[in-house]
């Protein structure tokens, strides 16, 4: 796990070398192990390093493979390469690392490699022969990869910071994106909030030249939906799933550094670790963030999951006002705004100052086994496509009805189901996933309202192979393709990678994501949290686990935000205001009535992503 940073162009190489020096630099916190720049030609790479598996100077990077014009920077993990090494025998390998096999499997078979990969990667290899740059990210996004583009010059980075550091990308807001952020916590990718800086897909590649650049996709949800569960019983469905899962956990417990289990006591996190613990021949390290208000804390359930697999459980106790302070070095390590995030911080920074530089995480389990409400309340909407029948008058004055009488986030949903022309998952989806109406977000805007971004992802995976999939099946590819991937895996990668720790994530695994996206709803129908996981790993996971109710972080931000951050929140709000993308009035006037406690009033996540997003702008020197 590294950060890796470049640059080709046409540029004198020593303008190259100098510009990724700064760029690389800026990410030194994703690597302190070692460092590295490449300058030849048009090209220069650079790489900070994480040393995970081979810690000896053999895996230094930017890697050269000998007799070849091939060097490389890569940033993550393919757990599958002593099985790829082996294929590789005409090869003579001087490393023990990862880095080596993926040279030289692109030596022997071209750009297609990438399809024999399993792991969480984002690389690129420079041929020299060809003068060309080679860039691919792994099928499901765990890794990031930003890039930009100004005339022949193409600038790439783990980072968005680290393009900035450069001094070759304006310092500019895209303006386009705030409807997505406003909607949603995050911009999807390929768009950012910086203008013209984009993200490459997942499951993508790109192939640079000074003529341009090619962008081919290698893999994508729908289309490698697997078929293998059809006409086998539930049992044997359940088999596979706990092979499949069994396999991914055993994958990631390859690393030459001391590692250990983010540990909630939920679920998911529970049944890694009882997986980890099957297989291993030492207790697993386990780490919890415990809170001393009992309402707010699944430390109890943490700690029946470590005594029955008598692991070495670290428990973490922090209240509010730790949690506080933590936050401002939080923020500072967002490399893009997003709703969440210092959670994921806060249980990196003390996993790591422990010792630990490698984590597995229960991350996914929900989106893949249906263990969120907008599974069951996806059936349900299917089941009721008959109000697209009633009036239209109709269906508003019962909306109406019901946001009175359900006043909140609820209500307001209710209110936007019964106000659809059309009841299919790209028009309900989203509305289960915005933090506000659109409505209120174009009279926040000083800008035009752009077209929601998670309805179009939907519609796309839609019409390339999604409807033909079950209904939980088609929740799982949206919120895969969206949350997942746009708020958890980018919230998790920087804000572990800010404490230099790498975190592996089972669940989505590509193998056991193209089996499950291909069982049919009746097997997974949610009766009870996550039940085809659970049944695939009988006698796993206590009762009191599996069946209590789903907690989660949880804090008392509303308080907080009127009281220990009011005044923070309030220089960050009216700064905002004072932006020109910004209806300044509104916002104040939101902020005003939040602090009131008026009905109606916003609710506290849409004036802190304003807060968020303010604090980033200045730390980055973004503009208008």
């Amino acid at each position: 796990m590294c950060g890796i940073a470049g640059i080709f162009g046409s540029e004198r190489t020593e303008y190259l070398r100098q510009k990724t020096e700064v760029m690389t630099r800026c990410i030194a916190h994703r690597g302190p192990d070692d460092e590295g720049i490449f300058a030849e030609g048009p090209v220069a790479l650079g790489h900070r390093r994480l040393a995970i598996i081979d810690l000896s100077p053999a895996g230094h990077q930017p890697m050269h493979l000998s007799d070849t014009s091939l060097t490389i920077v890569y940033n993550g993990e393919i757990y599958n390469y002593k099985e790829i090494r082996k294929e590789l025998t005409e090869y003579t390998f001087v490393s023990d690392s990862d880095t080596e096999v993926i040279l030289a499997a692109y030596k022997k078979w071209g750009e297609s490699f990438v399809n024999r990969l399993n792991g969480m990667f984002a690389f690129a290899i420079f041929d020299a022969e060809k003068q060309e740059l080679f860039l691919s990210r792994d099928r499901l996004g765990i890794k990031p990869l930003y890039y930009y583009t100004i005339g022949d010059t193409f600038l790439f980075s783990s980072e968005i910071r680290s393009l900035l550091a450069s001094g070759l990308v304006p310092r500019s807001i895209n303006t386009g994106a705030l409807t997505d952020y406003f909607s949603y916590q995050t911009v999807h990718a390929p768009e950012t909030l910086v203008k013209d800086v984009l993200m490459l897909m997942p499951g993508h590649s790109m192939k640079v030249t000074l003529n341009g650049k090619t962008i081919t996709k290698y893999w994508g949800l729908t289309e490698n939906v697997s078929n293998e569960s059809k006409g086998k019983s539930y049992a044997e469905v359940c088999e596979d799933v706990r092979t499949l899962l069994t396999a991914s956990v055993n994958r990631r417990l390859v690393s030459d550094v001391p590692f250990g289990a983010f540990l909630s006591g939920g679920i998911d996190s529970s049944a890694v670790v009882g997986l980890m613990s099957q297989q291993m021949s030492r207790p697993v390290k386990t780490f919890n963030i415990a809170f001393d208000e009992g309402a707010f804390s699944e430390a109890v359930y943490a700690r029946k999951i470590a005594e029955r697999f008598a692991t070495e459980h670290h428990e973490f106790r922090l209240t509010p006002g730790d949690f506080l302070n933590y936050l401002p070095d939080a923020l500072m390590a967002l490399d893009h705004p997003s709703g969440d995030g210092p959670n994921s911080w806060i249980v990196s920074k003390i996993t790591r100052e422990n010792g630990i530089t490698m984590a597995l995480s229960g991350l996914g389990g929900d989106e893949l086994f249906a263990g969120y409400p907008v599974f069951s309340r996806t059936v349900r909407i299917e089941r009721m496509k008959w109000l697209g029948l009633l009036s239209k008058a109709g269906r508003t004055f019962t909306g109406s009805i019901l946001a009175k009488l359900k006043q909140g986030a609820t209500g307001d949903k209710l209110q936007e189901f019964l106000n659809l022309e059309n009841y299919s998952i790209e028009h309900t989806y989203p509305i289960s996933r915005r933090t506000s109406r659109r409505n209120r977000i174009a009279s926040l805007l000083n800008v035009p309202l752009a077209p929601d971004q998670t309805q179009q992802i939907v519609h796309n995976l839609m019409i390339n192979g999604g409807a033909r999939l079950p209904v939980l099946s088609k929740v799982s590819i949206s919120e895969i393709a969206t949350y997942m991937q746009n708020v958890l895996l980018r919230d998790t990668d920087q804000m572990s990678m800010a404490s230099a720790l790498e975190v592996r994530v089972p669940f989505i695994d590509y193998t056991l994501v193209e089996y499950v996206l291909g069982i049919k709803d009746e097997f997974k129908n949610p009766v009870f949290p996550k039940k085809l996981l659970v049944d695939s790993l009988q006698g796993l996971l206590p009762d009191e686990i599996v069946h209590r109710k789903k907690m989660g972080f949880t804090f008392p931000w509303e308080h907080w935000i009127k009281n220990e951050l009011r005044s923070f929140c309030e220089d960050h709000i009216h700064a905002l205001a004072n932006r020109s993308f910004m209806n300044g009035a509104e916002l104040k006037s939101r902020w005003s009535q939040f602090l009131r406690g008026e009905p109606g009033a916003s609710r506290w996540p849409e004036l802190w992503i304003c807060v968020v997003l303010e604090h980033w702008l200045r730390t980055n020197q973004i503009e208008n």
